[in-house]
Order: structure tokens, then C-alpha cells, then sequence
């Protein structure tokens, strides 16, 4: 080879010396050499990326010849030039060029195949830098990506994904394909503009079948080599950061690659690959931690467990799949509590509590929506044997299962096909959960005993399967067909389910359809015609929908029927809304009756409309200086009367609405509360005062959050129980969170389908306190009174004289002789009071002058009992005077003896039943029977004392109150106040000294012998109160029971059936009530003020369950050879598997038990102080460390339970939520550890597993919640895991990191081949 001067320019001399090896055909060897010695000698690193820029050009297209391709295989060979560099550059000349030159496409795939393989030593190469900075300009990667420049992490994996793409569009376009796709185009180029018909490769043949064959083989090759990309360990996890991290390129790669193989002949003619192998490479989501790659411990174990969960919601044990949807169970039973009224949608939190389960537990969404289903229908048959009590459950168990389990489930199908809308442009699509819910509906069959209706419910579940029925015979009805069929008008095959009912539900919600009817089995038989026994001149539904006027005959059938459809629904709106006055009257009526309580398929639309009503427009026509309210009286009187109902509220408070209808109420009361009671309005057989109106809206707003509180539940800094922060202000704050968020969604299509064309626009503008003046005034007022002793009432003042006429109106039968009343800070008064008629118009004033003067009378009524001057008698009879004058004065007399109690300045009242009644009749059983009742459940309070000579005494202000409430009759009239004064008392006796309650639930017995057992059981939670180890027992029996673990008859087997039983039912023959442990908790755990106590009780027990579970299940060689063996499920995997689901149970337990009793706040307590505190303080070590390996993955699957419940596992949109600080402080804290910042105390195997099996549930279960933390926090904590040799967990926590950890996550993929 000639000698070319090397002092000329370098590039100009490799160029030549190339050209001159080419016409000599040189070896490529020895070529290869020369370069190499002519750039060191130039000064120039190689490989060269220059270099490699003037070869590749040279060959294309000027001189694409055999010798040339050989220079450059050899040049790759030596390192002279970067294979990687090289491949960008062909790539961007050969690929759209592939047509006209099919065999330099064809060495350019054999080169792809041979360099891009072998990654590690191309990023360990020198001058590795260069070469991505080449590469990122050769294909211009951080425009087309939107990458920072300078992370080559990031261009490696934008590289190999660019490869692959152009793969892809290159087989599409081949075939003709790539027309197909939305984009008609690929967004790189595929081929040349201006295509020569007569160019060819110059090595290529004369004969154009050769030539047409190429092209089909290359064709072939490219889709092989797509399979070898997702086949290859390094390049397919590569290929997972782009899928997991950068959705919005890899969803029309993945789209194209579906084209590709649903249409490709070259796929179907390729001998090493099919369509189905190449679409299951590419649908693999589980990469890291899967195939050839070792997996963490945890995830092994995920594996076998998960294996085990085959549906059976029927079985009750310990270990049975219905296990696992323990906190379902466990959540629906606590919603129903009819002492608190929730401010969110439980159907909201229902669908966060279930996707969350499904994410952890990796199950389907078949299994998701079974277990979701059973638990609904276990906690109706758990109410259909309860005791009869004040608070009737069944139509909230059924408000549970037919409309808010169903709007959950909505809520998780809307959500998938709301992205496959968003994906398919705008097209309608049905999702896979919907097919799985179609699934989970027909196997629900098969468990008979869930299905069971109620009595109460039978002929509603046989209509449903007459409908059916009927459809199937093609006899056609209306919707008001079954207005007035009787169970004697059924066909005797006619028997219907729960399972029925439910379906309808789903109909009714559009997310199934009639074609439910043909399932096998849904039906019994057909019947050949309408039931002639059916009446069709009977007024209802039907015939409303018809045109029929809303007469009195046809609105009492309304009443007691509910409405079936939306069409129906908003008929009776209109009415309400535009009909005369008495239509109006008599719409309201229907809507409050039974179409609230029982139209569970409607249920939702119900109380939108109500709640609207309740907020009547201004009307056009309207000029007057009052309200507008004032002219809807009457009507808003019905609505008010009508929702009123312990099931009315409680239907609102599970539908979310109580914000909306506190908003609703406080014009209302505002308006009435300010109008003296000389304005009526004339009712059917009565008229009706502006303080009636006033009272039912008052009264019902109180109802929605805790007015009352005593000041002690805030104090010490302590965690309140969950609901306890509602106020006024809150449920405003959440209202307007509440509309601003459905402004925000208003562009939802499918959301939108399900409300009435009726309901919009809605009231959008935000409302405040501060908008109504008088309720602000009083509610600051209350809140003093709750906090101090009264002062300010200075003598003839207004307020003073409405206490004076309050005094003498209540007091007015007292004898002339007798002492008079004063209030305390006015001084003694020697009149006698004015007469009936005086007391009459001195009190004709509006309702807030009258609430403002009721505690100040109160305050002289109490300390003139507590000195003598009145009798109990005399006092109780005043208080119902006033509370019968005013209702809304009931919330005024629970405020002041509420606070009075907690004050425990007056001296105690004897119930001896002279002055005060007597509860000795039957205290002693009381007593006695809650601690049999007690110790049935298995806590036993030796402490608690039995009967006694001594006689009873209550603190003066409950002994008041109590005796107050028994003066009421019991009717529907009177149900709502005295359940308003009744739960406010029950707190009350739940925090007074012993024995207050049990005298409470002696009294009330005795006058309501059926609700003794109920009553009973409401007293026990005194014991809680006062007792932590009472709670600690009765926490202790909750997971000894589910897990089998304890011999008790309550809890024999385990399981759902174990922790909550059959509900609350009455005593057995015996006279002892045995309460499951989770009905007993969940009834009590809101008296116990100290959940942070409550938070390390539960932890603790779920680290002793796991010795527990090992000594009765796992077999001690086992343990020692999980101790051996470093992945644990080699030896022994059938025990360890059942070690493993038992413990995955007592975490779920222990996890709800958390969340049920502190929500939110509890759980980022638990994360921020209560674990760190754990892991620092010092454990006592167990002798086998297999058992501190699992306490550390029971730990683990907990910690991520209790996160998951509380903070949900979807994307958080906004940045800086609540949930990243609280997975930024935890992952701090690990991070802290692993760098020996923190000193642990707790056992290196226990923090091991912990911390391994963590971060794989997060990143296999959660991973949205890894890109909500710093990337820089995230590799930090994955570094940790590399030094625990971990590395194939640290590459799949960065992984999930988002883009900012990808880099890293390239790196050690390629690095370390995991």
C-alpha cells in the first residue's frame, strides 16, 4: 500500500488511504491497521466517531461495494470505529434506502445483530461519551424525545428504542402496511423522495425475481430481529423503561407492532417467530423480577400465594380467598355505623379501597369484582339476624350493596374505557373489566347462601325475576308494570335472589344489559302471559308516564312505591319544579318516600334532585325584599321533614352529599331563623310557622357534624377518631372542592351519560361562612359555650329579656308562691311572670334572638334545680316545654348540658327514683350481662362492678338529659329529635364515670324492653373508654380469631366469618350475647381517644402473628432452611406458601384496623413517627431467623396496605401531594438507614426483608407512587440496594422512577446484565 503523507489533514489521509485500499481490494485487515496507525499518529482517539462518519458516508452510496463493507466490518472489529455510532449512522442511510440497496440493508441488520447485543462493552469502551453524544446528533434524540442533553443513559435507551421503531415502520411499509396506522406515516424516514426506477446495488444480479426475494427475506429477518430485541434480557428491559416511563411514544410503537403482527406475511413465513410469539414477548409487564433473572424473596412469595387465590366468597377461614377482601368486609361494615356521618363518597372511597386491594394482591379484575360483590351480600345476611335497635341498618346494608357497590364498580370500569376512549380518538370501547364483571356476576351463582334475601325483601327480588322472566317470553311491559303485583300475582317458578337485584342495579347503571337475562340459570322457566290477577287500572308509575295528573290517589301509590328508572324520576322532578303548589307539595312527598329509601337503582339521582330542590332559583317574576325562600315554605317544609329520617341521613351520607346538603341548608336557615313566627303558611290540616321550618332545617344541619364535641377530644395533642374534624367550615371547603372538581371533569363523555339532562347547570359559586351571618354568630357562640362557663348577659339587655320570657314560659305552671327563676347574671327578679297570653307575643320573635337566650336559661333552670328552687320534675317538664315550642332548641340544650357534663362542677344527681328515675330494676343485669357479653368476645374486665347497695348517681347535667329524653313518646314524629339528643347522650355516658351508661341503657330498657340486647351492647363501649387493656384484648381476640388461631366459639375457624360472624344478634338461650370481635371493635374504637396507642397495639400484633402463625403451621426445619437457602421457597414451599397467605391476612387486618380507626392522619403518623420508632428501638431476638424474615415481609406488606388504603395506588395529578411527602419522608428515612445515618435496633433480617420487600410491592404493586419521589432520593435508596447485592431490585425501583431515573436504571441494566 502506498505511504500517504500523515501531515496533511487526517481526515483527508484516511479518506485517500480508504479510496486507494479499495481500488487495490487490500485485506481489510491490514486496511483496518493503517487507519488506526494513521490516527494515533494525527493525534486522534479512536474509536473514532469522525471516522466513522467519513467511512459510512464513503460507502453510501458512491462506492457500495463487498471491499468496502468488509473495511467497515473490520474497523468495527478492531474498535476503530464505535459499533454504536456506526449503527446510528447506517441506520439513517440504509433503512430508508433498503428498497433500492436490499443487501446493504441486509449487512446492515447482520451488524445490528452483532453489536447491539453486547452493550456492556460498548458503554465500557473508551471515549464512550462521544460516542452517545454522536449518536444523539446523528438521530437528533433529545428533540425527538424531549431528553436533556448530556444524561447518555437516556440516549442509550432512546437509541435502541429508535432502532426498534424503525424496525417496525420499515416491516409495515414493506408490506404495505404502514397506511394503516392513525399516523400514515412513520416519524422517521422510510424511504427515499426521489426513487430512481433503474438504480440498483451493484452487486445485487441482473434477474429482478433476486432481487423482488431479498427484499421479502430482509423483510423476514427485520421481524426476527424485532423478537430478538424483546427476547434479549438486556435489550428488553431497556425497551420496559420506554414502555413504563415514556407512555406517550410508546403507545403508537406498540400500536404499529400490533398492526405488524395481526397483518404481516413476513411474520407468518418466518420459521423462528409467529404473530402470537411476537405480541406475547412484547405484553410482557412483568420483566423486571421474572423470566431468567433471580427474584427478590418477596416476590417469590407474591408468586406462590398468589397462585392460591382462586375465588370461593362463600368460605369464612382463615386462609380461604375471602381473606383476602377482609378489608372490604371491614369497610362496609364500619360505613354503616349510624353514629357518624361521613363527608365523602363512600362509593369514592370504596373505589379507592378496592383498586387499591387489586393492585397489592395482583389478582383479576374476575376475583376484584367476586370478592367486592361477597362482601357486600355478607354484610346484608350479617343484618338480617340483628337485634332491633334505635338505628335500623337493613336499608344502609342495602343502600350498600344495590347502589353504592355498584357505583364503585362504575367508577372502575368508566375509568378504563375512558382511557381506551381517550386512545381509540373519540370511538366507544368496552373494556376488559366490564367482560370480568359479566364473569363474577355468573359465578356469583354459585354461592346460594349469599344470595338469600330478607324477609323484607323477597317479593322485591321475585319482581326482578319476574322482569326477567317476562323479557325472555317476549311479553312486553312498561317500567309500572309491577305497581301493584303481589307475591300471590307471581308465577310459582318466580323465585328471585339477591343476585337478581343486583344485576338490575348493574343494568340500571349501564354497565351491563339485557342480555343478562340469557345466562344459564338466571331464569326458571318462562311464563306464557301476564298474571291475570294484576290489576292494570291501578295508579302508579305507569301511569304518570303516561300523562295521568298527579292526584291524591296516585301520589299515596307513589309514595310507597319507588320509581324504576331516571325517566321516572325526572317526571316527578318536573313537577316539582314547575307544577301548581300543591303539585309541588305533593311531588316533594314522593321523591322523600319510598323512591329515597328503596330506589337503590336511582338512588344517586335521588338525592341530587332533592338536594337541589332544597335551592330553588330566584324566580324571574320576583321583586320582593325577602327571601325567595319565603314563598317555598311548604315545600322546602316536606323536604326537610321527608330526608329527615336516620335512613334519609344516612343514605346522604353515603352518597357523598352531606357537603351539598349543608350548603343547601344554611340559606334555610338563615332566611326562617330571621323571620318572626307571625308569617304562616296554611297546610292541609294545620298551619305552618316560620320556627317549624326553621327547626327541621336547623336541626337536620346539626345532624351532619359533631356540634356537640366535647372539648376533651382535642386536647393532649392526640389523633381524633375518624370524622371528628367535620365542621360548618369543612363540609363549605369540601362542597366547593366537590364543584370545582366536577367543572373540571364536565368534558367527561362517559361520567356524563349517567345524570340527568335536569341537573345542570349546577350551583357552581363557591359559598362560605361568612354568607350567613346569624348561623356564623351562633356557631361561635356554641363553640364558647362548649369551651367556658357563660358570662356577658348584662340586665335589660334584649337577651335578658327573651331569658326572662324563656323562664316564665317554661316555668309558667310553677305555683304563685314559689321561688322564682332568674338568670344567674341578672340578680333575683320578684315577678311572678306575665300571663299565657303576654308569654305568647313577648315570644313571637325570630329564632336566632330565641337560640341566643336558650343557654342563658338553661344555665338559671340548672343551678335553680341544683339549689332547690326546682324540682327534677319541674325542670325536665320545662326543657320539653321549651324543646316542644322550639325543636331547635334541642341542639342548644344538648350544647350546654354537654359541656356542663365535661365541666364536673355539679354535684352529682341520686337516681333513686324520687328525685331522678331509678335504673335499680335492672342495673345489675346490665352490668352483669356486658361483662358475660364481654368475656363471650373474649375480653374479660375482672374490674367491672356488679350490682351494688349503694345508690346510683349521674352527673347533675346528663341526669337532666336523660331524664329529659325519656319524656318523649316514641313515634315517627318524634324519631329524628330524640336520635339527635340519643347519640349525644350515648357519648356522653360512653366518657362519665362508671357506672353512667349502664344506668343510661337501664332507664331506656325499661321503658323499650325490645332494644334491651342493642342497648346492652351500645354500653359496653364505656369499658373501651376507660379500659386500654380492654382494647388491647379485644384487638388481640380480632386477629387471634381471623387467623384461626384461637379456640373460642366466636372464632373456631378463622376468617370473615371468624372476625365479624353474623353482625349483632340477639342473646342466645343462654342470656349471653357473644359479639363477633370485629362487630365489637368497629362499634367502639371512635370512644377510644388515643389511636396512636391504638397504632402500636396493631403493629405489635402483627409482628407476634408471625411466631404465632409459625408454631401452629410452619415446621421448624423449614424455617432453618429458609434461614439456608437465600431465595427461601426452594425447600418447603406448600407451608411457607400457607405461612405466607396467613401473614399476608394479619397485615390486611392489622393495615384496615389502622386506617378504619385514624384515616389520613393515623397512617401518615404511622409512616412518619411510629415506624421509624419501631426500627430504631431495640427488639427482642428470635431464635430462628426464618421467623425475622418474615416479621420483616408482614411488616412490609403492611406498611404498603395502610398506604395504599389511605392514599390510594393512581397517579396524584398535583404536584407536592400529600402522598409524595409522605413516601418522601419514609423513603428518607430507608435511604438514612442503608447509609448507617440510623442506627437500627431492630434485627438485620427483620430490616432486610422489610426494606427488600417494600420496595418490590411498590415497584411490582404501586409504581406510581415511586415517580411521585425525588429521583435523586430514588437512586439513592437503589445504590443501597446494590450494595446488598440487590442489584435487580435496584435496577426495577429506578425503572419505575420516570425518566429521570431511566439513566441510571440503563446503566445498570447494561452494566450488570439484571
Amino acid at each position: 500500500m502506498a505511504v500517504v503523507s500523515a501531515m496533511a489533514n487526517p481526515w483527508d489521509t484516511v479518506l485517500e488511504l480508504t479510496k486507494l485500499a479499495q481500488d487495490r481490494a487490500a485485506d481489510p485487515l491490514v486496511y483496518a491497521l493503517q487507519i488506526s496507525s494513521t490516527l494515533n499518529a494525527a493525534g486522534v482517539s479512536i474509536p473514532s466517531t469522525d471516522f466513522a462518519t467519513i467511512l459510512v458516508s464513503h460507502i453510501c452510496w458512491s462506492n457500495n461495494v463487498p471491499i468496502a463493507w468488509k473495511y467497515l466490518e473490520k474497523c468495527l472489529t478492531l474498535r476503530v470505529v464505535p459499533p454504536l455510532s456506526a449503527l446510528a449512522l447506517l441506520s439513517t442511510r440504509v433503512i430508508p434506502n433498503r428498497k433500492i440497496y436490499p443487501v446493504a440493508y441486509r449487512l446492515y441488520m447482520e451488524l445490528l445483530k452483532r453489536y447491539i447485543f453486547s452493550l456492556k462493552s460498548q458503554i465500557n469502551a473508551p471515549h464512550h461519551q462521544q460516542t452517545m453524544e454522536s449518536i444523539n446528533e446523528i438521530l437528533n434524540l433529545s428533540k425527538a424525545f424531549g431528553l436533556p442533553d448530556g444524561d447518555f443513559g437516556l440516549f442509550i435507551v432512546a437509541f435502541i428504542f429508535t432502532i426498534v421503531r424503525e424496525l417496525v415502520d420499515a416491516s409495515l411499509d414493506d408490506e404495505g402496511l404502514l397506511e394503516l396506522s392513525a399516523e400514515k406515516e412513520s416519524m422517521w424516514t422510510m424511504r427515499t423522495q426521489d426513487m430512481e426506477i433503474d438504480n440498483h446495488d451493484a452487486f445485487i444480479g441482473k434477474r429482478a425475481e433476486q432481487y423482488e426475494l431479498l427484499s421479502k427475506k430482509n423483510t423476514i429477518m427485520a421481524t426476527e430481529m424485532l423478537c430478538d430485541f424483546f427476547r434479549n434480557k438486556v435489550t428488553s428491559r431497556v425497551l420496559f423503561l420506554v414502555r413504563r416511563n415514556m407512555p406517550s411514544y410508546w403507545e403508537p410503537f406498540i400500536k404499529h407492532l400490533q398492526l405488524l403482527a395481526s397483518n404481516s406475511i413476513a411474520l407468518r413465513n418466518s420459521r423462528s417467530v409467529s404473530p402470537e410469539v411476537l405480541l406475547q414477548l412484547t405484553s410482557d409487564t412483568d420483566v423486571f423480577l421474572s423470566r431468567e433473572g433471580k427474584r427478590s424473596t418477596l416476590h417469590r412469595m407474591n408468586a406462590v400465594v398468589g397462585s392460591s387465590l382462586v375465588s370461593c366468597p362463600s368460605r369464612s377461614h382463615g386462609t380461604s380467598p375471602s381473606a383476602y377482601w377482609l378489608p372490604i368486609d371491614l369497610f362496609l361494615e364500619d360505613s354503616i355505623d349510624g353514629s357518624q356521618v361521613l363527608a365523602t363518597s363512600t362509593a369514592e372511597t370504596l373505589t379507592v379501597l378496592v383498586k387499591a386491594l387489586q393492585a397489592v394482591n395482583c389478582t383479576t379484575w374476575h376475583d376484584t369484582f367476586l370478592g367486592l360483590w361477597a362482601a357486600a351480600l355478607r354484610l346484608v345476611q350479617r343484618e338480617r339476624h340483628s337485634s332491633e335497635g334505635p338505628v335500623p341498618r337493613l336499608a344502609t346494608c342495602l343502600c350498600m350493596l344495590l347502589s353504592i357497590t355498584p357505583l364503585a364498580v362504575v367508577n372502575i370500569i368508566e375509568e378504563e374505557e375512558r382511557e381506551l376512549l381517550h386512545a381509540n380518538q373519540g370511538k366507544d370501547c368496552l373494556g376488559k373489566r366490564r367482560q370480568d364483571l359479566v364473569s363474577s356476576l355468573k359465578q356469583l351463582d354459585d354461592y346460594e347462601a349469599l344470595l338469600s334475601p330478607p324477609l323484607q325483601l323477597a317479593s322485591v327480588a321475585n319482581q326482578a325475576a319476574a322482569k326477567a322472566m317476562m323479557f325472555l317470553s317476549g311479553l312486553t311491559v312498561s317500567s309500572g308494570y309491577f305497581d301493584g303485583m303481589s307475591l300471590n300475582d307471581m308465577p310459582s317458578n318466580c323465585v328471585g335472589n339477591l343476585r337478581h337485584l343486583v344485576v338490575e342495579a348493574c343494568i340500571a347503571r349501564n354497565i351491563l344489559d339485557t342480555s343478562t337475562y340469557f345466562w344459564p340459570g338466571y331464569v326458571k322457566g318462562r311464563c306464557n302471559q301476564i298474571p291475570c290477577g294484576i290489576s292494570g287500572q291501578t295508579p302508579g308509575w305507569s301511569s304518570l308516564m303516561k300523562g295521568s295528573p298527579l292526584s291524591p290517589p296516585m301520589m299515596s301509590v307513589l309514595v310507597s312505591t319507588p320509581a324504576s328508572s331516571l325517566a321516572e324520576l325526572e317526571k316527578i322532578y318536573e313537577f316539582a319544579v314547575s307544577g301548581s303548589d300543591d303539585e309541588k307539595i305533593s311531588a316533594a312527598t314522593v321523591l322523600c318516600g319510598a323512591s329515597l329509601t328503596r330506589g337503590w337503582n336511582i338512588q344517586e339521582h335521588i338525592v341530587m334532585f332533592i338536594t337541589r330542590l332544597l335551592s330553588p332559583p330566584i324566580p324571574k317574576e320576583y321583586t320582593g325584599s325577602e327571601s325567595h325562600l319565603i314563598r317555598y315554605a311548604a315545600f322546602l317544609n316536606v323536604l326537610l321533614v321527608g330526608i329527615s329520617s336516620i335512613d334519609g341521613i344516612q343514605i346522604y351520607s353515603l352518597h357523598g352529599l352531606v357537603p351539598q346538603l349543608a350548603a343547601a341548608l344554611m340559606p334555610i336557615c338563615e332566611v326562617f331563623g330571621s323571620c318572626a313566627p307571625t308569617i304562616s303558611w296554611a297546610l292541609t290540616r294545620e298551619e305552618l310557622s316560620s320556627h317549624e321550618v326553621f327547626s327541621n332545617a336547623f336541626t337536620l344541619l346539626l345532624r351532619l357534624w359533631r356540634f356537640n364535641e366535647p372539648p376533651f377530644e382535642r386536647v393532649n395533642g392526640e389523633l381524633c377518631p375518624v370524622g371528628s374534624h367535620v365542621t360548618p367550615e369543612y363540609l363549605l371547603l369540601v362542597r366547593n372542592r366537590q364543584l370545582a372538581a366536577t367543572e373540571n371533569s364536565s368534558n367527561d363523555q362517559i361520567k356524563c351519560k349517567r345524570f340527568s339532562r335536569l341537573l345542570d347547570p349546577w350551583h357552581r359559586e363557591p359559598i362560605f361562612m361568612d354568607s350567613f351571618p346569624k348561623l356564623k354568630c351562633w356557631y361561635r357562640q356554641n363553640m364558647a359555650c362548649m369551651c367556658s362557663t357563660l358570662s356577658g348577659l348584662e340586665h335589660g339587655t334584649p337577651v335578658h329579656e327573651i331569658v326572662e320570657a324563656l323562664l316564665n314560659f317554661m316555668f309558667r305552671n310553677l305555683s304563685r308562691g314559689g321561688q322564682p327563676v332568674t338568670p344567674t347574671a341578672s340578680g333575683s327578679s320578684n315577678s311572678s311572670g306575665p300571663g299565657g297570653e303576654d308569654l305568647s307575643t313577648s315570644l313571637k320573635l325570630p329564632a336566632w334572638d330565641i337560640l341566643e337566650a336558650v343557654p342563658f336559661a338553661l344555665d338559671a333552670a340548672l343551678t335553680a334545680c341544683a339549689h332547690g328552687r326546682l324540682s327534677p320534675r319541674e325542670l325536665t317538664t320545662g326543657i320539653k316545654d321549651l324543646a316542644d315550642f322550639l325543636p331547635a332548641s334541642l341542639a342548644i340544650i344538648v350544647s350546654y348540658f354537654s359541656a356542663e357534663v365535661t365541666r364536673g362542677v355539679w354535684k352529682p344527681a341520686p337516681m333513686n327514683g324520687t328525685d331522678w328515675p331509678s335504673p335499680a330494676a335492672n342495673l345489675a343485669s346490665v352490668e352483669l350481662q356486658i361483662k358475660n357479653s364481654l368475656a363471650a368476645t373474649g375480653v374479660h374486665v375482672p374490674s367491672l362492678a356488679v350490682g351494688g347497695s349503694s345508690i346510683s348517681t349521674l352527673p347533675l347535667p346528663l341526669a337532666v338529659l336523660l331524664s329529659f329524653t325519656i319524656t318523649y313518646k316514641l313515634d315517627r314524629d318524634t324519631e329524628r329529635f330524640l336520635n339527635f339528643v340519643g347519640l349525644s347522650m350515648s357519648n356522653l355516658g360512653t366518657v362519665c364515670p362508671w357506672p353512667s351508661m349502664p344506668i343510661i341503657v337501664s332507664l331506656w330498657g325499661q321503658k323499650i324492653k325490645r332494644w334491651s340486647d342493642y342497648l346492652t351492647f351500645s354500653a359496653s363501649r364505656t369499658v373501651f373508654h376507660h379500659n386500654s387493656d380492654a382494647v388491647v384484648q379485644l384487638l388481640r381476640v380480632c386477629f387471634k380469631a381471623t387467623l384461626g388461631l384461637n379456640s373460642s366459639i366466636t372464632a373456631s375457624s378463622g376468617g370473615v366469618g371468624a372476625l365479624l360472624g353474623h353482625g349483632f344478634v340477639s342473646h342466645l338461650s343462654s342470656g349471653t350475647c357473644p359479639v363477633a370481635p370485629g362487630i365489637m371493635y368497629l362499634r367502639v374504637h371512635r370512644c377510644v381517644r388515643n389511636t396512636l396507642f391504638m397504632t402500636e397495639e396493631i403493629i405489635s400484633l402483627v409482628i407476634s402473628s408471625v411466631e404465632d402463625i409459625s408454631n401452629s403451621g410452619l415446621p421448624a426445619e423449614n424455617l432453618e432452611k429458609l434461614k439456608k437457602t437465600k431465595y427461601g421457597l426452594r425447600y418447603g414451599q406448600v407451608s411457607l406458601a400457607a405461612a405466607m397467605t396467613r401473614l399476608k391476612v394479619a397485615a390486611s387486618l392489622g393495615a384496615s384496623l389502622v386506617w378504619i380507626t385514624g384515616g389520613l392522619s393515623l397512617v401518615q403518623s404511622l409512616i412518619k413517627e411510629t415506624l421509624p420508632s419501631w426500627f430504631i428501638s431495640v427488639q427482642k431476638p428470635e431464635p430462628q431467623t426464618g421467623v425475622e424474615m418474615l416479621r420483616g415481609y408482614a411488616l412490609a406488606y403492611f406498611t404498603v396496605l395502610c398506604l395504599a388504603f389511605a392514599m390510594g395506588v393512581e397517579p396524584v395529578l398535583s404536584p407536592g401531594s400529600r402522598r409524595s411527602k409522605v413516601l418522601m419522608r419514609h423513603m428518607e428515612f430507608l435511604v438514612s438507614a442503608l447509609d448507617g445515618k440510623i442506627s437500627l435496633g431492630c434485627n438485620e433480617a427483620t430490616w432486610r426483608a422489610y426494606l427488600s420487600g417494600f420496595v418490590s410491592t411498590m415497584v411490582v404493586s404501586t409504581p406510581n407512587w415511586v415517580r411521585e419521589v425525588d429521583v435523586g432520593v430514588v437512586k439513592k435508596l437503589s445504590q443501597g440496594l446494590k450494595q446488598w447485592k440487590e442489584e435487580e431490585l435496584a435496577v426495577a425501583l429506578l425503572g419505575v422512577s420516570g425518566v429521570g431515573g431511566m439513566a441510571k436504571a440503563a446503566e445498570m441494566i447494561i452494566e450488570h446484565g439484571v
